[in-house]
């Protein structure tokens, strides 16, 4: 079975997905059916995870399906939440795939590209650096290994189909230039475990020898046999230096014998009937290539069977431009209703000022007008000024709570931050993490603009007290009976003398006409209120088309085709009102001079102007407190989403701390204490001086004899040897040295900078000759015993006893120094 190099799964800590992905959830999305949906695939997602990485997987299909479906479905749902640090917060542990285990196994899944992938796309979207098995070296390395492995199963293939002899001689060179490649780039790294350089100068040897059997067959073919043994003998020459360096991890027996029985019958055939002569390796002509693999680039989903939990979500780039453009949708609305309201503000104002329409109703000069009295009736069918003080009072409340929930989430920031500075300074660069005051930087932006429209809004406030206080009191006489109202405005003259008059039906007409100008504005206002359209789709088919989304264009020309008819009417009905009211005042001035003026009349229509004007501000300012209740309020569910941000970051980046410490800790427990260090010559020295007293004299037992030194021998006499000299070295009877058998010659390689001399093929130098002194090539012969003669063992290794000798036990060391 043919060895290949294959990749262990990483492993990862365990990490809840259903707290903060289900609370991003019912935070984004409103209470119903799709929210519930949204929960429930959360849930699902997180079940694939435990499958995907909580348990060990078989080498099947169907563990590999497993890790497909749950990685399709992190493909789709990572662009429909805020994966980043300052939003949605997750923190993965992942360890090192090279950590443990062997890197060989059964069949390889993974494609060159998976690993182009990870360099291209995976690395840029970490924020740290990133574990040695992922590091763009060893995802390059590992990516052309994967290349040089899918050469090679198209080689076996091609071998075991039967193909021509030219193809697969043209795949397997291949194979092995793809190995070689693979080779270099892993030759002088430590990145990858020690067992992958051995095994792929090994498949760069053996794709080379099939590579030359099987053009030596071809060469047969064209009668030309001396290229065929040359072929062979450099296959071989590949095979034997395979076989004697990498054995341990790559088996050539097969391949070998094979090589062998074509070379064997090729010579002979040679010798005795062709005599044609053998050329050098140097001399043959290169060997073809055909490259049938490629790097292919991962295109989820990769899974058969993948169905998107969240199909119905968005995508986080809709998502955001849908925020946006509902902004702007609000800002366009809010435009023209303003601009609206401005309008009839000031035409009641101006209004007011005329003492219109209660001049016009106030002929008689001694009752209440009936504008006046529909007004008073007004305020206190809408709560009067009771309901006015309980909007003013809750306001603060309001204002507090908000104020509370934004200072309460700074301040989880701020003591997050502290922390992490002083972890910062006491372990410098070990701290590696992302330093706490970059990462909150958004947050915080986020947090002043949200302080910044407190202090607004309290402006705000205020502003609406003043005017409360401008007019509370006319607003009180209004909430008065009518008969006490009635009282409180000044009698005067009658006028009844223009009742009828030509001057007086123009300006109930033209008041009559500001009156269904107001009204028409008010239906139109309610008209736009209620423009809606589903942006989504737009958006959607943009990011489908272009892969990105132009959300500017997009929803200024929607918005355009949805509100640029009722802005063409909001501006006939500012230009109507401004010709009514110069038609208003033109005729006012004509009624008032026709009126008789004394005080009386004077004062009265004083009152009557300050009674309109405080009926005005009376709606106005309750609409405005209204519109301030529900800012304040929505703002708090704004900011209590802004708080759950804040605690979700400061709870992942705390965790993130206590793993990033255990980590140092762990680390600076392995480190020595103390640096190492010469001890002073008199410490280790013994100084010269007088011996000591003997104190106590122990009494031991008696040493065992010395053992006597052990006989020489050789093969034709004994020879003397000195007892006090032990032996060094084998026999001095034995054989000479003869020459070492000859090395097989590697692929026509050149020498590799920093390992020059060795053979010239890409693995330049052998770190790993297991068992080479047990091979007979290394210049030494085994020792020979003389026929009939048994052989005495060589001399023990220094120190060591004789087997089979009595061992003189260690002598015990004195009590105190001799002399």
């Amino acid at each position: 079975m043919a060895t290949f190099i294959s990749v262990p799964l990483k492993k990862s800590s365990e990490v809840d997905l259903v707290k903060p992905l289900s609370k991003f959830v019912t935070s984004s999305f409103p209470a119903g059916e799709e929210q519930g949906e949204y929960v429930r695939a959360v849930e699902e997602l997180n079940k694939l995870r435990k499958n995907a990485l909580g348990r060990p997987l078989d080498k099947h299909e169907s563990s590999l399906e497993i890790l497909l479906r749950y990685y399709d479905q992190l493909c789709a749902v990572e662009p429909k939440f805020p994966f980043s640090e300052n939003q949605l917060c997750l923190t993965f542990t992942w360890k090192d795939a090279f950590d443990k285990g062997s890197l060989f196994g059964g069949s390889v899944k993974l494609g060159s590209g998976a690993f182009g992938h990870i360099k291209d796309t995976v690395l840029s979207a970490l924020n740290r650096e990133p574990t040695m098995d992922i590091s763009p070296e060893t995802v390059g390395t590992l990516s052309l290994i994967m290349l040089a492995q899918a050469q090679e199963v198209f080689f076996l293939k091609a071998t075991s189909d039967k193909m021509k002899d030219a193809v697969i001689a043209k795949l397997a060179n291949q194979a092995a230039d793809f190995y070689g490649d693979a080779f270099k780039q892993c030759q002088y790294k430590d990145n990858l475990p020690k067992e992958v350089l051995p095994v792929l100068a090994a498949k760069h040897c053996i794709m080379q020898a099939n590579a030359e059997l099987h053009q030596s067959i071809l060469a047969k073919q064209k009668k030309r046999f001396g290229e065929e043994i040359a072929r062979l003998q450099h296959a071989a020459e590949l095979v034997k230096t395979v076989a004697s360096r990498y054995d341990e991890y790559v088996s050539v027996k097969d391949l070998s014998d094979k090589i062998n029985r074509a070379l064997t019958a090729a010579k002979k055939d040679n010798d005795f009937i062709y005599h044609d002569r053998v050329p050098e390796v140097k001399d043959l002509e290169h060997i073809g290539k055909a490259a049938l693999v490629k790097a292919t680039a991962i295109t989820p989903p990769l899974s058969q069977k993948f169905t998107d939990l969240f199909e119905k979500m968005v995508p986080m780039a809709v998502q955001q431009s849908m925020t946006i453009y509902n902004q702007r949708k609000t800002d366009t609305v809010n435009r023209l209703v303003g601009s609206m309201r401005e309008a009839t503000n000031l035409c009641n104002g101006v209004l007011a000022s005329l003492n219109l329409p209660a001049a016009l109703e106030d002929l008689s000069g001694d009752s209440i007008p009936q504008s006046i009295a529909e007004k008073a009736r007004s305020i206190v069918q809408q709560g009067g000024l009771q309901s006015i003080e309980q909007l003013i009072k809750d306001l603060p409340e309001l204002l507090t709570r908000n104020r509370e929930i934004l200072d309460e989430s700074l301040k989880m920031l701020d003591d997050e931050e502290t922390t992490d500075n002083e972890l910062r300074t006491k372990f410098n660069q070990r701290w590696s993490r992302t330093a706490s005051g970059d990462l909150y930087k958004p947050l915080r932006a986020e947090g002043t603009n949200f302080r910044n429209v407190l202090d607004k809004a309290v402006h705000a406030d205020q502003v609406v007290r003043d005017r409360y206080g401008t007019h509370c009191d006319m607003i009180a006489l209004l909430c008065k009976p009518e008969d006490e109202l009635n009282a409180a405005i000044p009698s005067a003259n009658p006028t009844k003398t223009l009742q009828g008059s030509e001057v007086v039906n123009v300006l109930r007409s033209q008041l009559n006409q500001l009156d269904e100008m107001k009204k028409e504005r008010e239906s139109l206002e309610g008209e736009v209120k209620a423009v809606t359209f589903d942006m989504s789709t737009t958006f959607l088919t943009a990011l489908a088309q272009d892969g990105a989304i132009n959300e500017e264009q997009l929803s200024l020309s929607q918005l355009d085709q949805l509100y640029g008819a009722y802005n063409q009417r909001v501006q006939v009905t500012l230009r109507t009102q401004e010709e009514l009211l110069g038609q208003v005042q033109t005729s006012h001035q004509e009624f008032s001079s026709l009126k008789q003026s004394n005080t009386e009349a004077n004062q009265r229509e004083e009152v009557l102007k300050k009674l309109a004007s405080a009926h005005d501000s009376y709606v106005e300012i309750s609409n405005n407190l209204r519109e301030g209740t529900k800012f304040y309020n929505d703002l708090t569910e704004i900011l209590l989403k802004f708080q759950n941000k804040c605690s979700d970051i400061v709870f992942a980046r705390k965790t993130e701390r206590d793993e990033l410490l255990k980590c140092l800790q762990q680390s600076i427990a392995r480190e020595p204490s103390a640096p190492n260090f010469n001890v002073p010559a008199y410490q280790s020295t013994p100084a010269a001086g007088p011996t000591p007293a003997p104190r106590t004299v122990f009494v031991t037992k008696p040493l065992p004899p010395a053992r006597p030194p052990p006989p020489s021998f050789t093969p034709q006499a004994a020879s003397t040897t000195p007892t006090n000299t032990p032996p060094t070295g084998p026999p001095t009877n034995n054989p000479p040295p003869v020459a070492p058998a000859s090395q097989a010659q590697g692929p026509p390689y050149p020498t590799y900078q920093g390992y020059p001399g060795y053979f010239q093929m890409p693995m330049g130098y052998n770190p790993y000759a297991y068992g080479q002194y047990n091979m007979p090539n290394m210049g030494y012969m085994p020792y020979q015993a003389t026929p009939g003669q048994g052989g005495y063992p060589a001399a023990p290794p220094a120190g060591q006893p004789y087997p089979g000798y009595p061992q003189q036990p260690p002598q015990q060391q004195p009590y105190y120094p001799q002399q």
